[in-house]
């Protein structure tokens, strides 16, 4: 089989860097987990949209009169929280449904639960953590509505990502309880060291020796109509 190539991200020719990761959901996602898995992705670019916004709404805050450390905060959310977001969270759920991997599916859930305890964070909105978020929303109406009114867009989008995220979580906790996975199996990936490259579950399926039906020599010789007893 030939080996695949890296797709993602899809990055323009004219760039003189190539994508770091091979996704397919076609082929490497069983299709009864495949809708559950392109959402936890749409979720991630939702989330991303959501830091965009809410560096906009930052600019705004500091033209109206807030802190401006609040919008260089937003800046480095969003460069860091993007690719991380990816690569910690997507990537091992995507990980843990293609290869049914324990130890996957339990960093999927570590990592989404702090992105999730952030997501709130960032929704309720603590003056200088670079978030736009309800409080200093509302309360920068005194001050500027204009700035206010932009400032309840990423307000109202970091709660909807903190309420899809924790429905990601249920959903795929459940999923995982009730197929037998338990914290004892990542163990023994990690242990085991199998967490680094788990196979696909077509290699799992296919990784037999020998052959599942017998071997004939010749063709068999069965009797005619009238021969038979």
């Amino acid at each position: 089989m030939a080996v695949p190539v890296n797709n993602f991200p899809p990055l323009p020719k004219f760039i003189p860097l190539k994508p770091c990761f091979y996704q397919n959901f076609e082929d490497e996602i069983p299709i009864e987990h495949r809708i559950l898995v392109k959402r936890i992705y749409h979720l991630w670019i939702f989330y991303c949209i959501t830091l965009c916004v809410n560096l906009i709404a930052c600019l705004a805050w500091w033209i109206g009169g807030g802190s401006g450390v609040n919008f260089g905060l937003a800046i480095l959310w969003l460069f860091l929280f993007s690719p991380c977001g990816y690569i910690c969270w997507f990537r091992p759920a995507y990980k843990a449904f293609r290869s049914d991997s324990s130890f996957n599916f339990m960093a999927f859930f570590f990592i989404m639960g702090a992105q999730f305890i952030l997501a709130v964070i960032q929704a309720i909105g603590f003056s200088g953590w670079g978030a736009c978020g309800w409080i200093l929303a509302v309360t920068f109406f005194s001050t500027n509505v204009g700035a206010a009114v932009v400032m309840l867009f990423p307000a109202v989008m970091f709660t909807v990502s903190a309420l899809m995220m924790c429905l990601a979580l249920v959903r795929v906790h459940r999923l995982y309880r009730g197929a037998g996975g338990s914290f004892q199996k990542a163990q023994e990936e990690w242990s085991s060291g199998s967490w680094k490259n788990p196979p696909s579950r077509e290699a799992q399926y296919s990784n037999f020796t020998g052959n599942s039906l017998p071997e004939y020599p010749t063709v068999p010789n069965y009797p005619t109509a009238n021969q038979w007893p």
